[in-house]
């Protein structure tokens, strides 16, 4: 589809890049608001990118309307597909699937689901076409994922699959939301994955958690020194299993004050993961290896 302009009021314009999400018209997004970004325009108060689409907030006494979306079509011209590429982070994520205390409140919570008789993680891994929930798993974890907005709660990440599209894990939501979900609970909706930043009402079906902090108002981790919203749109996250030992020893390393997140400087060219994106993770994925 062309990209779809529309103003909200008289503060925001919404644009749309595609219907579908896509890793091309996410870095669309990312690239048109970085280069909006990057002229400074006056006027303009706040850039969200989100999943395949961004909206701009701006001050009409100081730039008109009609002026921004002749700006932003310019910059939509100007963004070729081949030259979008970017320095990023690629962030191991420890995670203790099938965790006792998501088990216990996807079993709370049944009725409100559309297999009662199976858990969260059996029923994505039939509807994925997996034999074993340990085989769903490893296909979890075996592939990154991109942070490709952040929100619904403070700084929570909704992550996207960095796979060929056929190869997606898709999973419906429950058919009624839940009113408990545990902290840092790793979800997944629709071909979205998520990590709930807090504890609270969700719709996600579960499949474990992280021992991570990824918001926290005391900044008392490393990794959250500098902003206590730690994931940014355009990160790259690798899921890494751990068991309940080591999960356990990150709690308590959360709890001093000492935990430690690992975090790699990368830099992702959408035209190379698009050609062979199998061989590409591959590549990307070195950097944690050589840590």
């Amino acid at each position: 589809m062309s990209v779809r302009y529309s103003f909200g009021g008289d503060e925001f314009l919404f644009v749309e890049i595609d219907e579908a999400m896509s890793l091309e018209a996410f870095f669309k997004g990312m690239a048109i608001t970085r280069a909006l970004r990057e002229r400074r325009l006056p006027g303009v108060q706040e850039i969200c990118p989100a999943n395949a689409s961004y909206q701009v907030r701006y001050d009409p006494d100081m730039i008109a309307p009609q002026q921004l979306l002749q700006v932003l079509q310019e910059i939509e011209q100007q963004t070729a597909r081949d030259a979008l590429s970017l320095q990023t982070r690629l962030i191991e994520v420890p995670v203790l699937y099938n965790d006792p205390w998501t088990h216990e409140t996807l079993m709370r919570f049944r009725e409100r689901h559309q297999d009662p008789q199976a858990t969260d993680l059996e029923y994505a891994a039939r509807i994925n076409g997996y034999d074993s929930v340990q085989g769903f798993i490893d296909a979890h974890a075996g592939s990154p994922w991109f942070v490709s907005m952040v929100g619904f709660v403070a700084g929570l990440p909704f992550m996207y699959q960095m796979v060929e599209r056929e190869q997606q894990l898709q999973v419906p939501k429950y058919l009624r939301p839940r009113t408990d979900t545990p902290k840092h609970t790793v979800g997944h909706g629709g071909c979205f994955a998520c990590i709930y930043s807090v504890r609270g009402a969700g719709g996600y079906q579960m499949f474990g958690v992280t021992p991570a902090p990824i918001f926290e108002p005391a900044q008392r981790q490393a990794h959250l020194r500098e902003s206590m919203v730690f994931f940014r749109p355009g990160d790259i996250v690798k899921f890494q299993p751990i068991d309940r030992a080591e999960y356990d020893r990150a709690v308590a390393e959360v709890e001093a004050g000492r935990f430690r997140l690992k975090v790699h400087p990368v830099t992702f060219s959408l035209s190379e993961f698009l050609a062979a994106p199998a061989a590409y993770n591959a590549r990307l994925l070195e950097a944690t290896h050589a840590a």
